[in-house]
């Protein structure tokens, strides 16, 4: 069984930092994500570590686990959504306090998807990957990242259809943000694995491949117990992003997940848009993905609206969807069953 939070407009939203902090030349950003949340209904409670920065984290692990243990425990906070993301989230995981773990949501993507994925898989709690903090702080948004609030207003037993964005961004210009923040100048085309139209139903679970893979054979990342546990007898849709690994790396990183058994009763993958594709020998982030729906045979689409090349769906970790993909476009209906 899956147990989705409930969140009401309005709500507190706990801002805290459990991978990277923010650098005081980027406190405006804080400011202005403040500013305008407080225009549209809500409160920000930010924690210490969010102002701090220093080696690749907002502060040691323990401090960093104690921070988030507290906003989780305090009914005030309706959600969590930290800046970003960073690099070394992965060292709280053990000083979290699993056991007292409430249905809240959690929204952010990049080196927060660990935290997410892990406490789907240990608990059975939805978790939302979406958009960062950060990226709330524009006049607008744009009708995709728009989708977070929606869709985490859905109440169990409901569903919510989001659809392919009409443009993303190539580049990331943090200096002359468009009124929306990103600069969608590109446009956007949903691919798959042989270009037939492919169609998957499943259960939801992913995140960042780079960081999410290091959870393979620790207590955070046991996909097997929680399928027997949660989703008995279900299938999965994982969707999967790339944010740094070169090809082969990527396509190292698969096979591991593979032979970890990450991808049995798996009814499709989704992957992200990514800006690191560059073949080595040849070697083609295409022939990753056609080598890896030909082992599992499975349908497999790509370049979908996930990641670090913004604007990207709202998905939840535990919810059953629906996925249609065919001539460039598609469409994911979340249906938050139990």
């Amino acid at each position: 069984m899956i147990r989705y939070p409930v969140v009401t407009k309005g709500s507190v939203i706990g801002c805290t930092a459990p991978s990277s902090g923010v650098e005081p030349s980027m406190y405006k950003w804080l400011r202005e994500a403040e500013a305008r949340l407080l225009e549209r209904g809500w409160q920000v409670q930010f924690g210490p570590t969010v102002w701090q920065q220093e080696k690749a984290k907002s502060a040691p692990a323990r401090l960093r686990a104690d921070e988030l243990n507290v906003l989780l425990r305090d009914d005030r906070i309706g959600l969590i959504v930290p800046p970003w993301g960073g690099e070394l989230l992965i060292e709280i995981l053990e000083y979290l306090d699993w056991e007292a773990i409430p249905a809240k949501w959690i929204l952010g993507f990049s080196d927060l998807s660990v935290l997410l994925l892990a406490i789907t898989l240990r608990t059975g709690i939805a978790t939302a990957h979406g958009t960062n903090l950060i990226d709330l702080r524009g006049e607008s948004m744009d009708e995709t990242t728009a989708m977070w609030l929606p869709v985490l207003a859905t109440e169990t037993g409901q569903s919510i259809k989001q659809s392919s964005s009409e443009r993303y961004q190539r580049d990331w210009e943090n200096e002359s943000p468009s009124p929306h923040v990103y600069h969608l100048t590109e446009e956007t085309y949903w691919r798959t694995v042989g270009g037939r139209e492919a169609r998957m139903q499943g259960r939801l679970l992913g995140g960042c491949v780079d960081v999410i893979r290091h959870l393979i054979g620790t207590p955070y990342g046991d996909v097997a117990r929680f399928r027997d546990s949660h989703i008995p007898g279900e299938r999965i849709i994982w969707y999967l992003e790339n944010c740094e690994l070169g090809t082969t790396d990527l396509r190292r990183s698969l096979v591991q997940m593979r032979l970890a058994g990450w991808f049995d009763h798996c009814s499709g993958i989704l992957f992200g848009r990514s800006a690191v594709h560059k073949p080595v020998g040849g070697y083609t982030e295409e022939d990753v993905f056609q080598e890896l729906s030909a082992e599992l045979g499975i349908p497999l689409a790509y370049d979908i609206d996930c990641g670090h090349m913004p604007p990207q769906l709202t998905l939840i970790n535990g919810a059953y969807a629906e996925v249609e993909v065919a001539d460039g476009r598609g469409s994911v209906t979340q249906y938050f069953k139990a």
